[in-house]
């Protein structure tokens, strides 16, 4: 399965119970449609929230109206594919063999026999 070219950025916020859900709460209210999110602490009781979607214009309108600090554009990348023994490793494999270094990968088995992995 081919690679999807993704956009993300990222807001810090405090590490406290119902952070996240603010946040993602603001997004769906204002029906963005994310294609993937991924958040864990950092330093000084912070969590980084990473907010990926094909393009950000829709994360930045409702990052600007509730006063977050948005970090500038990244890019990542999004597999999705059908669920098998190795299907995450051949990807990896493959970005190895061309000696693309990964900086972070989270990936996660899904219904139906499918599978989605998301590079940065």
């Amino acid at each position: 399965m081919p690679a999807r070219k993704i956009h993300y950025c990222y807001v810090t916020v405090p590490n406290r119970a119902g952070q996240g859900a603010d946040v993602l709460g603001a997004l769906k209210d204002a029906k963005v449609n994310l294609l993937a999110y991924s958040a864990f602490p950092t330093r000084g009781g912070k969590a980084q929230l990473d907010l990926m979607a094909q393009s950000l214009g829709a994360i930045r309108k409702v990052g600007k109206k509730n006063g977050w600090r948005l970090s500038e554009g990244k890019k990542g990348f999004l597999i999705q594919g059908t669920d098998r023994i190795g299907a995450v490793q051949q990807q990896i494999q493959k970005l190895a063999d061309k000696r693309i270094n990964v900086t972070a990968a989270d990936a996660v088995c899904a219904a139906k026999g499918r599978y989605g992995m998301i590079l940065w």
